[in-house]
């Protein structure tokens, strides 16, 4: 079971943002005991854990951008989930949980729930079902719970990412273009993912911290999914450069719901792509990528 100190840090803030109502629940964890176990600490992996958060954000953070002749930063927009790494960072954290105890079972059975009627692509709540796996961590420190994500994303997430999906964000950090993840996925693993990948920016989902600082289930404001990824990238670029100061010139993603993010971009690529996104691309003629993991 992962240890982490009390002050183990949580992964530096990269740029992001959020926007709409938070969605509350009162959906409870295994027991409180449990919990604090999982998230206690010793000093030894503590110290471990905290030289590594020593690095840069990313990578590409010394990397000059070189915008276009028309004078617009150049931006290559990559989904997390599914295009950048093989498989679901979020159901990966639920099995993980799930194992040592930190979800109650009522939870997780509801959860597979929402996943059944997802799969069949029946309109769901993204909201609630990240309230549900948050509730593991409701009431806990943030600083602990980010060092724990942190942990989590060594342990199962980072040996799933694609080696041509690595390839990709090094050559368009490297061409001079801003590389931005906009994924659905909980935003401390997103964090933890820049330190040691070309991604300049991310937009995904965040929790909402009480005042205490201690994480609550309620997702602030809305989950980065469907159509809110190219919202929540559009605020982030007007932000940083302007609302004429950028345009998406590639957009990467694998899933259906991707479909306005890769509309929006000059040149979409559909990723190892679901069947209803790859019916999509050879209508519209988009390029299909074939990135399954070596």
């Amino acid at each position: 079971m992962p240890q982490l100190d009390e002050h183990d840090r949580a992964p530096r803030a990269g740029s992001s943002l959020a926007a709409g109502a938070a969605v509350p629940l009162r959906a409870g964890r295994e027991d409180t005991d449990t919990v604090a176990a999982a998230l206690a600490f010793t000093r030894g992996e503590a110290g471990e854990d905290a030289a590594r958060h020593d690095g840069p954000p990313s990578r590409a953070a010394d990397l000059p951008v070189v915008p276009a002749a028309n004078g617009r930063v150049q931006v290559a927009a990559f989904d997390f989930d599914g295009t950048t790494i093989q498989g679901n960072s979020p159901v990966m954290l639920v099995r993980y949980l799930t194992l040592r105890g930190m979800l109650r079972k009522s939870v997780v059975f509801r959860i597979l729930l929402w996943a059944g009627a997802y799969k069949v692509r029946l309109p769901q709540n993204e909201s609630w079902v990240r309230s549900l796996v948050f509730s593991a961590f409701r009431g806990e420190p943030k600083a602990k719970v980010d060092a724990f994500l942190a942990r989590f994303y060594h342990e199962v997430v980072e040996g799933r990412f694609r080696p041509e999906a690595a390839r990709a964000l090094r050559e368009h950090a490297e061409a001079g273009h801003v590389v931005v993840w906009v994924s659905a996925s909980f935003e401390p693993l997103i964090l933890e993912a820049m330190r040691d990948r070309y991604v300049h920016y991310q937009v995904s989902t965040r929790m909402r911290v009480d005042e205490a600082g201690d994480y609550t289930d309620e997702v602030e404001g809305l989950p980065v999914e469907g159509a809110e990824k190219l919202v929540a990238l559009r605020r982030l670029c007007d932000a940083e450069f302007g609302e004429d100061g950028w345009e998406l010139g590639w957009a990467y993603g694998d899933h259906h719901s991707d479909r306005p993010l890769l509309e929006a971009a000059r040149t979409p690529r559909a990723v190892t792509p679901d069947r209803p996104l790859a019916r999509t691309a050879r209508r519209r003629g988009w390029e299909v990528l074939d990135w399954e993991a070596e």
